[in-house]
């Protein structure tokens, strides 16, 4: 089996996150054994942010690490623990809201299109909207 990041590779989608987190020097920790949920913004979600935010982001690269951790989740969290939970705490610090109505699963206020990309040091949930922390949207 793949860890996360050659598991979001091989998904396709993904490739401006990939791009963002070795940027962001993220690599290495979505490549340890510590089990981890990611969030992860399809190219399609971070192509509605606009271009000019997007290539900033990649500039400030400390801001950018700390959007990227507020997708990742402690553990392996897979779909029927997101139907059972309200929130999950992010290795950025604070937490994102977790809902489910009616078979759909939020994330903040991202759908989540597609669950359960088992990795062997955790599980990528395909989003369709760049998570923002309080704290870099609030600027």
């Amino acid at each position: 089996m793949a860890n996360l990041v050659e598991t979001a590779v091989n998904a396709g989608n993904f490739n401006t996150l990939l791009k963002a987190v070795k940027a962001a020097k993220l690599e290495e920790t979505l490549k340890s054994p510590d089990s981890l949920t990611i969030f992860a913004p399809t190219d399609e979600a971070f192509g509605r942010l606009p271009k000019e935010t997007l290539d900033s982001l990649l500039q400030d690269i400390p801001k950018l690490k700390k959007i990227l951790m507020y997708h990742v989740a402690f553990g392996d969290v897979r779909s029927d623990d997101l139907v059972q939970i309200e929130e999950a705490e992010t290795l950025e610090g604070s937490v994102v809201a977790i809902a489910s109505t009616d078979g759909v699963i939020k994330v903040n206020d991202a759908n989540v299109l597609k669950a359960d990309m088992i990795a062997d040091n955790g599980v990528i949930h395909e989003i369709d909207q760049v998570l923002m922390p309080a704290l870099v949207a609030g600027r």
